[in-house]
């Protein structure tokens, strides 16, 4: 897409390490040899034979010190896990994000969004919003379309979920003991 641009990633990791997880991605596969990759101390270099993408690598713990002001971020996809909620996400918006989506269920009062099932309750005015969970993602768009034809008043659903990154691949205490099973 040309009207998106990623400017800048904070992880706790170095770009070198990021770089090798795009390139060699266990889910996605391996990053298109069209693109050029390289890796400067605090950014790496996307170079394909139509444009070159420079991003910005950060390891901040603490979201309101990042420099999203003076780069002119206007939306930041929080994915952390850790920034669940209205005030710890809006730290973004303190360092000078004008929007954040967080990128899973979030606590407290902040809408949940499902694109096009019910993208249109966003106004200009909401800052800090939820992207829902995977879960959602995958059954409110079918429900959506159901109820829209049909008519749902009530359902039940189950899912089987892929291990995440908490999970363990040998048993192993957890403080959630479903999760200290085996992946």
């Amino acid at each position: 897409r040309d009207d998106v641009q990623v400017v800048a990633i904070n992880d706790l990791t170095d770009a070198k390490t990021l770089v090798h997880l795009l390139k060699y991605d266990s889910a996605h596969g391996p990053l298109c040899c069209c693109w050029k990759v390289e890796v400067q101390e605090n950014k790496f270099i996307l170079r394909s034979s139509e444009k070159t993408v420079e991003v910005k690598v950060f390891a901040e713990r603490d979201p309101a010190n990042l420099p999203w002001g003076d780069l002119g971020i206007d939306c930041v996809i929080e994915s952390t896990g850790r920034f669940t909620d209205k005030d710890a996400a809006s730290a973004h918006i303190k360092a000078g994000a004008r929007k954040v989506v967080i990128s899973a269920p979030a606590k407290g009062d902040l809408k949940t969004i499902v694109f096009n099932v019910n993208h249109n309750v966003l106004t200009k005015d909401d800052q800090v919003i939820s992207a829902a969970s995977c879960t959602t993602n995958a059954l409110a768009p079918i429900v959506s379309a159901l109820h829209n034809s049909f008519g749902v008043v009530s359902g039940f659903m189950t899912t089987i979920h892929a291990y995440t990154a908490d999970q363990r691949l040998q048993d192993a205490p957890h403080a959630d003991l479903r999760r200290s099973r085996a992946a």
